[in-house]
């Protein structure tokens, strides 16, 4: 295709308009067949304002939740609102297929729900939109006495085998580093991996102890690795009062800041650290 007056665009150019880096828009390309470039004689590419705005259309399905490949196809398809209906739509079945896959104990069904869910999506969206939805639904079901012990447990323990499965390299990002932890006597590790993923996805390097992790503990994998911030996480206020003195003497030298249903702006206060609230998603992007 000849340049023509609509193709003026020099890759560099057209990553300054839309914030993306060349590699990628060159990866989008090449990839998805998302920008259209003429070629001068000379062999160089020219891109146009539809190019651009491809690109844009494609960061705002980003920013929705659907992965790469899910967004350029509705970018290529001129599908727009029917793409955010089809999301949201997607991400409501989610929940109710897990839901019914998870009661019935079914493994394989719940594993084959998640494999669907990951390749539409991005993780952040299926964390935020259909795996701690469903742990909060399951929790309240279960403290209500519609939901066994047992049906709890395999639930809670597929989830995290999935989501630890997913940690894999999380701590060798480039960003910034994060300790995190559950507080002393707290064994619910689970939106702490979740947050842990949420917070790696924007390129922090994870390292996590787990749970139950003695203030002691803590203390020493922060002076040696002076992490950027060490969270501390407890559904109950007792691990956290209970070595209240050395996560003291913790915020006195690092930043720490406290999460979970134990967390509160009192306890946070009294610690000398800061308080993170919201879901592991919403928190993530808080710190």
């Amino acid at each position: 295709m000849a340049p023509d007056v609509r193709h003026s665009l020099r890759i560099g150019e057209l990553s300054r308009r839309v914030g993306i880096s060349p590699e990628l828009l060159r990866a989008w390309e090449r990839r998805y067949g998302l920008l259209h470039p003429a070629r001068t004689d000379g062999g160089l590419r020219l891109y146009s304002a539809e190019d651009e705005r491809r690109v844009r259309a494609m960061q705002a399905h980003l920013d929705g939740g659907l992965s790469a490949a899910e967004a350029a196809r509705l970018v290529s398809d001129g599908d727009g609102a029917a793409g955010t209906a089809e999301h949201g739509d997607a991400i409501e079945r989610g929940v109710g297929e897990l839901r019914d896959a998870l009661d019935a104990m079914d493994a394989d069904a719940a594993h084959a729900v998640l494999d669907g869910l990951l390749a539409s999506f991005t993780l952040e969206a299926v964390l935020a939109g259909v795996v701690l939805p469903y742990l909060r639904e399951l929790g309240e079901r279960w403290r209500r006495g519609e939901a066994s012990v047992a049906e709890e447990h395999f639930a809670s323990n597929l989830v995290r085998a999935r989501l630890l499965a997913l940690t894999r390299g999380w701590e060798r990002g480039e960003g910034p580093t994060a300790l995190l932890a559950c507080a002393p006597g707290e064994r619910h590790d689970l939106p702490l991996i979740a947050f842990g993923l949420a917070l790696r996805g924007r390129g922090w390097r994870i390292v996590f102890l787990g749970a139950d992790t003695p203030a002691a503990s803590i203390a020493e994998a922060a002076e040696r690795l002076r992490p950027a911030v060490v969270v501390v996480s407890s559904v109950t206020p007792r691990g956290f009062r209970r070595e209240a003195d050395a996560l003291t003497a913790l915020a006195r030298e690092h930043r720490v800041v406290i999460a979970g249903a134990g967390a509160s702006e009192k306890l946070a206060e009294s610690l000398g650290s800061a308080l993170l609230q919201g879901d592991p998603v919403t928190a993530a992007g808080a710190v």
